[in-house]
């Protein structure tokens, strides 16, 4: 039976030894999934070294196919190899090689060894699906692997952060990243069993574990109930407020009367603090505006006055529409766009503020490492575009027709305030 090779080599400009620990710091194989890919961790025991373990479960088409990953061989600084223990293929060695340039950067190569099930069939049948896959999913890890190192490059002063909302779309994302630029993060949870990287809080509560801050430099708050999710109710409105505010004030508190609090406190907030504004240019400097979610995000803001007034650094993120398949709205629109269901909204001239989930880290680590930068940030592309324009591009880059139009008069009734605020406003 035939065994099929993939070999991606790239060069990185820094030396090997950075590039290799980049590798082993956890949160790399996170940092490394693309988004696109279907693919949970089970269970992890160690991390690159010979004889750590991963075990997972990927999704090939509706089906999803569990994976033992066993690193077999190590050689610090020069490679390590993973192989599959139990899985879909017949066989797989990964090779992960590390080769100096020099001082001052080193080339990655990531060699593969694979067999396919139900040979010879598959070889003539599924071969070449297997191989693009592979193409595209090296791709993307070693464009990251690029342009992560390259960050670390230009900021290098490592710090201990505490995060909440950490099992959010923003927040899942985030935790790897940092992690992998070399800082220590903690995770506050509402669980009553942490694990070793995890502190309990709960706001509802007033319960928080104020020992999780003790040396840390950066905090960042991003938990916040989500709003897309259907009509706004009185509870579910209550639940939206309560959630930011009762959240952002206890935060603000608790460092905020330590002797030797955090120096950085970062929230998120939304573009929504500017309410519906057509075509207009928004900057930080603009006004809020008049409808609930502006008022939400005003109250948000407002509630980490303690902080502010402690002498704390505090930045308000105002963030526009995440882009990635893992959550929010794209995660949503692609099973209807896919089936080639696209659609504009209203009359489709509402902008669209985006941001891609790289340029949110992107931004998110440019203000830990900056301390002249403080207050409101509009974390968006530079590049709005209306909501027929973001339809039909998506559309095609799927392949698939946009021309069904949903018009204010059914959106209004089925959504009510939520549909006129989110899906109608701009």
């Amino acid at each position: 039976m035939k065994i099929h090779h993939f070999t991606k080599k790239t060069h990185l400009s820094v030396p090997v030894e950075t590039a290799f620990a980049w590798h082993e710091r956890p949160g790399a194989i996170d940092r490394l999934t693309p988004p696109w890919e279907e693919i949970q961790i089970i269970s992890q025991a160690g991390g690159i070294e010979a004889g750590a373990q991963t075990y997972f479960k990927v999704k090939a088409g509706p089906v999803w196919l569990k994976w033992l990953a066993h690193h077999m061989l190590y050689e610090k600084n020069k490679m390590f190899q993973d192989i599959q223990r139990h899985g879909p293929f017949l066989f797989w060695e990964h090779n992960h090689q590390f080769e100096p340039d020099g001082t001052h950067a080193c080339f990655l190569t990531d060699n593969i060894r694979f067999r396919l099930p139900f040979t010879p069939l598959s070889d003539v049948f599924a071969l070449n699906t297997v191989k693009k896959r592979l193409y595209r999913m090296f791709e993307y890890r070693h464009a990251v692997t690029q342009h992560d190192l390259k960050l670390l490059a230009n900021y290098q002063d490592n710090q201990k952060i505490v995060i909440t909302g950490a099992s959010g779309v923003l927040g899942a994302a985030l935790v790897p990243f940092l992690r992998t630029q070399g800082h220590s993060v903690t995770r506050m949870v509402r669980q009553t069993h942490q694990l070793n990287d995890e502190a309990f809080w709960n706001p509802y509560r007033q319960e928080i574990d104020t020992n999780a801050f003790k040396n840390a430099e950066t905090v960042i708050h991003l938990a916040g109930e989500y709003i897309g999710d259907g009509r706004w109710n009185k509870k579910k409105k209550k639940r939206i407020i309560d959630s930011r505010v009762k959240g952002t004030q206890m935060i603000a508190e608790t460092i905020s009367n330590m002797k030797s609090p955090p120096k950085t406190l970062i929230c998120a907030s939304a573009i929504g603090y500017y309410g519906n504004r057509g075509i207009e240019t928004i900057t930080e400097a603009s006004t809020p505006g008049n409808d609930f979610i502006s008022d939400v995000c005003t109250q948000w803001e407002n509630a980490a006055a303690a902080a502010i007034d402690k002498g704390i650094r505090v930045i308000f993120l105002r963030i526009g529409i995440v882009l990635t398949p893992r959550g929010g709205a794209l995660e949503r629109l692609l099973p209807l766009y896919k089936t080639g269901l696209g659609m504009i909204l209203g009359d489709g001239t509402q902008m669209m503020s985006w941001i891609s989930e790289d340029d949110f880290l992107g931004v998110v680590n440019h203000v830990i490492h900056n301390p002249t930068i403080s207050g409101p940030v509009n974390v968006t592309s530079p590049n709005p575009v209306s909501q027929q324009n973001f339809s039909n591009i998506l559309a095609q880059s799927l392949a698939r027709p946009a021309f069904i139009h949903l018009p204010q008069w059914i959106i209004t009734p089925l959504f009510g305030q939520m549909g006129k605020e989110v899906l109608l406003a701009g």
